[in-house]
């Protein structure tokens, strides 16, 4: 399974970004889809999560009004919707996928950085 994710870049506070993750290989493994971020010196965090196969989704409760994922699953692309971005939502936003029957996050993307600044 890889994942690649996109859509990042320089975006002024207030503004709004929509990221893509890109799924390809055996995505008949694959149980769910998250976005992560990541900024040096903190620990990874989940931003949001979806089943693309029924579409449950999970949200850290400090973003679930800001930010909304989705899946096009005749793209096999998940989206991350961004709105309303702050300063502190800078970091390196990364893709991963788990396995069905599982609960750890075994495949992951490269990230797709995310800057918010006036």
């Amino acid at each position: 399974v890889q994942l690649q994710a996109s859509g990042g870049g320089l975006v002024q506070p207030g503004g709004s970004l929509r990221l893509s993750c890109s799924v390809s290989g055996n995505i008949v493994s694959i149980n769910a889809v998250g976005w992560f971020r990541q900024v040096p010196g903190k620990e990874r965090e989940l931003v949001a999560a979806i089943i693309p196969g029924d579409g449950t989704t999970k949200y850290t409760d400090s973003m679930k009004d800001r930010f909304f994922i989705s899946s096009d699953n005749t793209k096999n692309t998940v989206y991350l919707q961004m709105n309303n971005l702050k300063h502190e939502d800078t970091a390196t936003y990364i893709c991963a996928a788990s396995r069905h029957y599982s609960t750890s996050w075994a495949f992951r993307g490269r990230g797709t950085q995310v800057t918010v600044s006036s």
